[in-house]
């Protein structure tokens, strides 16, 4: 039986797709309009609630590669990073993000074990709640600075286009 334990922890930094599209999924942040993120979040949230309707949604595919189930926990965890750290870039000046460890998380919360419908309900209030902070930015407070603790430095604007890309990229990841 897989485990988490059987996944490589992601060492990756991911800023890349800021500067060029993604080879894998397609993601392009120069195609992407800032000002959608809200409604293309939504879209990605419907389609994590079909994924999760999936009679495979807790089987790996290999025993290194997340389940569907896996990766939407996951998915709902970035939403509720995301939309705390975008909180904090609205409220606060230049903020530093808290350290948040994915796989450690991954392991902690046993993301196999999780209940699908519940995950989905989640994953969608999750999704639909960033979706609507998004849809409240204006004007200059896309300009507004965050650091994460690694030393990425981004805007409202940079922050939302290199989000868009993690629900993106697991959509393909599980198709």
């Amino acid at each position: 039986m897989a485990s988490e334990n059987d996944i490589e922890p992601d060492n990756k930094n991911w800023t890349w797709v800021l500067e060029k599209p993604c080879p894998d999924c397609g993601y392009d942040a120069a195609q992407q309009d800032v000002d959608m993120t809200g409604i293309v979040l939504r879209d990605l949230v419907s389609q994590w609630q079909t994924l999760l309707l999936r009679t495979d949604v807790t089987e790996r595919s290999v025993p290194s590669k997340w389940s569907i189930l896996e990766y939407a926990c996951h998915v709902r965890d970035v939403f509720r990073i995301f939309d705390m750290r975008l909180n904090l870039m609205l409220t606060q000046d230049d903020p530093l993000f808290e350290n948040w460890d994915q796989d450690a998380t991954a392991v902690e919360d046993n993301y196999g074990a999780q209940n699908p419908s519940e995950v989905r309900e989640q994953l969608s209030v999750a999704g639909r709640t960033l979706a609507a902070h998004f849809d409240e930015v204006s004007g200059n407070q896309w300009k507004r600075t965050g650091r994460r603790s690694d030393g990425a430095s981004f805007t409202v604007e940079s922050f939302a286009l290199y989000l868009l890309h993690d629900p993106i990229h697991h959509v393909w990841d599980v198709q």
